[in-house]
């Protein structure tokens, strides 16, 4: 491990412990930690550079929406890679996009505003995570979050650091650089999900970026995400329009 720092120029911030350093911070106050899991290459590198320090590591995705089954491959994929189940749960952006009738047809407005739908925020989905997992309230949370990009995540690591203890989130990966990352994930042996070919960037957005491949791909997941967002047509359909004209 010491190794690879040398090799690879990390983020440096007076004052402000390194991510081996923050790993091991929060495994001195325990052995076990859950883990915020986008399938994305951040969060994938998070994963691995958290195995040597935790006993027990709990990944949690959140989807926006449900029973996709290109999404559920790759969750499939590192569940076997890591041996490790990922518990599935709704992201608050799924709630969300369905309270604010996001590409909802007129027919629907009434029956989604009779559910009264709340937004679940940080700790809420936190809590449900701990609670399914068995494990206690408070559990500190992993994110695959990186200096290197934005300015606004650096200043915030320059700020904060790499663990807030009062909301109980760490950052394993934070000071990595991305040629360290990618040394990591091929070194590692693990296999980026398709969604790095399809959309350049993990899938999270049902905007025309992430519906156009789809719907070339994934007929069948396009077609669920119509189920739950009708009007989602519509982002094709302006493609459609503008190409023709």
């Amino acid at each position: 491990m010491n190794d690879t720092v040398q090799t690879f120029p990390r983020i440096v911030f007076p004052g402000v412990d390194n991510s081996e350093r923050v790993c091991e911070r929060i495994a001195e106050t325990t052995d076990t930690v859950i883990l915020s899991f986008s399938a994305g290459k951040d969060s994938i590198a998070a994963w691995l550079a958290m195995r040597p320090y935790f006993k027990r590591i709990i990944p949690y995705f959140l989807y926006i929406v449900p029973d996709l089954e290109f999404v559920d491959t790759a969750l499939e994929y590192y569940e076997d890679f890591f041996e490790t189940r990922i518990y599935r749960f709704p992201h608050a952006s799924w709630f969300r996009m369905l309270r604010n009738l996001t590409f909802q047809p007129p027919e629907r407005v009434n029956i989604i505003d009779s559910f009264n739908l709340g937004e679940p925020d940080y700790q809420e989905i936190r809590d449900l995570v701990c609670g399914t997992a068995k494990v206690p309230l408070g559990t500190f949370d992993a994110k695959g979050t990186r200096a290197a990009d934005s300015i606004m995540r650096r200043t915030n690591f320059k700020q904060r650091g790499g663990i807030n203890w009062n909301q109980k989130f760490f950052f394993p990966v934070w000071d990595w650089r991305k040629a360290e990352l990618v040394h990591r994930l091929k070194s590692s042996g693990v296999k980026m999900p398709i969604d790095y070919e399809l959309f350049g960037r993990s899938f999270d957005g049902i905007d025309f970026r992430f519906l156009y491949p789809i719907k070339q791909h994934f007929p069948d997941d396009y077609q669920r995400i119509l189920e739950w967002f009708p009007l989602a047509e519509l982002e094709i359909k302006r493609y459609e329009y503008a190409k023709e004209n």
